[in-house]
């Protein structure tokens, strides 16, 4: 299986590994068929999300994904970070193996999840702004 220069960079190195202590906004994904574990913290102000970080359990794609999607987020409005999508974050990592793209959509429902979190804390209904929440499925995580 072939990974490119930017997986191997951020999964070898991954940008925003950790946990904020006091995060508004938090969301756990994972697949226990595969698993894959993803979760997501997020600090928002006023709409910004100034901190992002990640806790991922799962193989390299999964970790560079999760490693460049809070890249792309960081300093983001709600409003970008929502439009985020698993092609952005695939072609951000210039490509992954056909048979590990799920993991990019992982790391969009991640980042879904924790703000679907954040809406709630604050007694709003996530699901008009975040959209449901897709279930991790798949056959055949870890050729």
């Amino acid at each position: 299986m072939q990974y490119s220069e930017k997986v191997m960079e951020h999964f070898a190195n991954p940008h925003n590994v950790g946990e904020i202590a006091d995060a508004n906004g938090i969301g756990e994904i994972g697949n226990a068929k595969c698993g894959d574990i993803m979760k997501m913290f997020l600090k928002i102000e006023n709409d910004i999300i100034v901190d992002v970080k990640f806790k991922t359990y799962g193989c390299a794609s999964a970790i560079a994904t999760s490693s460049i999607a809070t890249d792309m987020i960081k300093g983001q409005p709600i409003s970008e970070a929502l439009k985020l999508t698993n092609k952005a974050v695939v072609e951000a990592l210039d490509g992954l193996p056909a048979v590990k793209i799920h993991c990019s959509v992982l790391a969009e429902q991640a980042i879904k999840a924790a703000l679907a979190d954040y809406y709630k804390r604050q007694g709003i209904d996530p699901e008009p702004i975040v959209g449901k929440i897709e279930e991790h499925d798949h056959e055949a995580c870890h050729i």
